[in-house]
């Protein structure tokens, strides 16, 4: 029988936590955290990670679980993730999957390849070649040996392109096919998506909001605590929202209020980038709340139209 899993995605600030959080509870079942960036220890703050007191209400998967110098890929994600929910099932308990990063829902859903490990070498020959003749060449290659992919990846997308070249040179075989046998594998889930919107200017002002906010609490001090505990290079590597802007700061490059007008800005950035991810997905039913409405306030109203007895 197909696991029964509730997954709730939107843009960040957009209230998917608390909401998550009171549809959990009424269904006395636990959160499995879908956000590449909540999985990393001592960034809690930034990230927006659950606070204690909500991981006391209810029990989240996936937050906290790494250091910043680990790895921790969207493959490795979906794996672990049914992993739970499986376990979750066998109790009779319906997963809650809430998060704002497509890849990884993507992943649990409708499955991803993984493929090979990266090869330097090779990407740097393609590199090279792209170079000194552009990426339509490489893009004319592709389409020699795999015209799937080359139909759906952009001439001018050079990373797609190389990893696509790659991955046939390691394998022998097209990386569109080994795609669709993956998926063939994917998971047998009854999903129902619940998408949370607000009207543009709202969800911008409650970024803003969420920014101050995580000055309040001290966001200051947890880049620093990382900085001191060598992490300056995986804070650029892996591109938390907030972390690169704050440890520009520190390091006296520009001062704080640019720091915040940066992170703000970059943050309105990433939810519409969210958005339009989210949106192309035909599954996902969207609920939209003015300004004074709490998601969390709706979570019986929303579960009853989609069909779900909270």
């Amino acid at each position: 029988m197909p696991i029964p899993v509730i997954i709730v995605v939107g843009p960040t600030a957009v209230g998917k936590s608390a909401f998550a959080i009171r549809v959990a509870q009424m269904l006395k079942t636990e959160i499995i955290s879908a956000d590449s960036m909540q999985i990393y220890r001592g960034m809690s703050i930034g990230v927006a990670a659950p606070p204690v007191g909500d991981l006391a209400k209810v029990r989240h998967h996936f937050v906290g679980i790494i250091e910043p110098n680990e790895s921790f890929s969207a493959a490795d994600f979906a794996r672990e993730a049914l992993e739970v929910m499986n376990e979750l099932d066998a109790r009779g308990k319906v997963p809650v999957v809430v998060g704002g990063s497509g890849l990884y829902v993507r992943a649990l859903v409708d499955g991803l390849f993984p493929g090979p490990p990266a090869d330097k070498r090779l990407r740097r020959r393609f590199k090279e070649a792209a170079t000194e003749k552009g990426s339509n060449y490489l893009h004319e290659r592709l389409r020699e040996i795999d015209p799937a992919s080359a139909e759906t990846i952009h001439h001018n997308d050079l990373r797609k392109i190389v990893r696509a070249l790659e991955v046939y040179e390691l394998t022998g075989i097209p990386i569109s096919e080994l795609q669709r046998k993956y998926r063939d594998m994917k998971p047998d889930l009854a999903t129902t998506f619940i998408g949370l919107e607000r009207e543009r200017q709202d969800l911008y002002n409650r970024i803003d909001e969420r920014v101050e906010r995580m000055f309040d609490l001290g966001f200051m001090g947890e880049v620093a605590e990382l900085l001191e505990h060598g992490y300056g290079d995986e804070i650029e590597r892996i591109r938390p929202l907030g972390y690169p802007e704050v440890k520009a700061y520190l390091l006296g490059e520009f001062d704080l209020d640019h720091a915040k007008y940066l992170i703000k800005r970059n943050s309105r950035r990433y939810a519409k980038r969210q958005f339009t991810w989210f949106k192309a997905d035909p599954r996902i039913k969207w609920f939209r709340f003015s300004p004074d409405e709490e998601a969390a306030d709706f979570a019986v109203q929303i579960c009853r139209a989609v069909g779900i007895t909270c």
